[in-house]
């Protein structure tokens, strides 16, 4: 069985930081593995450990600089990589999850994969209806925001349970080719080992352009426009006292006693 993880690197912008236009100055960024695609590279990974899996393939969107964040899923035993990637990208504010799903699809094709895991969400963007559109075009079964996986090989089948709303958990069967989108919790994501680090320099990461992957220009045509960005005003009246401990401890029970808390 091959297992396809969608992976992505996401930008974690400093404390402080300045907006030039719609973006954010690359200066003030630092860039990490998406949390919940570190959980779905995890659970594939075991997955071929158990047995169930042959293959590890991960999937990312991003340019060349995204190559050393997705070598740590290499690193943790994925063996190899495809990086989606066009000249084309470069000026497009932001990839939507229809455009996503466009590239991802094309990818699929070619992976020919049993098994799609991705994360539930983006750190970033925080889109998280990636994976089940992704499911709905390329005709595959699906489960989001699974928290626990058995998988039956013989069957073909992955018992899954499925983190719903109110705190409800549903266990489900669903047949494989399947997508599934992977919660945090659902395993403990190790760390890369300083030998994994090692193999990962030598395991393949494939640039793949539109034309490579059959695609032109229209696949990233979106109909969502980022117009604007700016920090929210706070609407907090919250006081921050300045000080030792000595003097802000002072000043807060001076308030306390103010508000008829302390005496």
């Amino acid at each position: 069985m091959k297992v396809l993880v969608t992976v992505k690197e996401v930008a974690e912008v400093a404390d402080d930081f300045e907006i030039e236009g719609t973006e954010v100055d690359e200066r003030y960024l630092e860039y990490d593995l998406n949390e919940w695609d570190d959980y779905a590279v995890e659970e594939a990974v075991q997955l071929k450990e158990d047995g169930p899996a042959d293959e590890v393939v991960t999937v990312t969107i991003g340019p060349e600089r995204s190559e050393e964040t997705i070598r740590m899923a290499l690193a943790k035993g994925a063996d190899r990589a495809v990086r989606v990637w066009d000249d084309a990208l470069e000026d497009v504010d932001l990839l939507d999850v229809e455009t996503k799903t466009n590239l991802l699809k094309a990818v699929v094709e070619e992976e020919d994969p049993d098994l799609v895991l991705t994360g539930v969400q983006s750190g970033d963007d925080t889109f998280g209806a990636t994976g089940v559109s992704l499911a709905d075009e390329i005709g595959f079964q699906w489960g989001a925001v699974v928290n626990a996986l058995d998988f039956d090989a013989d069957e073909g089948v992955a018992h899954v349970h499925r983190e719903l709303e109110g705190g409800v958990e549903e266990l489900t069967d669903i047949d494989v080719p399947a997508v599934l989108t992977i919660q945090t919790g659902i395993n403990e994501p190790r760390y890369a080992s300083l030998r994994g680090i090692r193999q990962a320099q030598s395991k393949e990461i494939a640039p793949k352009s539109l034309d490579d992957i059959g695609l032109d220009a229209d696949a990233i045509e979106s109909d969502l426009t980022l117009t604007s960005m700016y920090e929210p005003e706070s609407e907090s009246d919250a006081e921050i006292f300045e000080g030792d401990a000595s003097e802000t401890a002072g000043k807060l029970a001076e308030v306390l006693r103010e508000k008829g808390v302390a005496e």
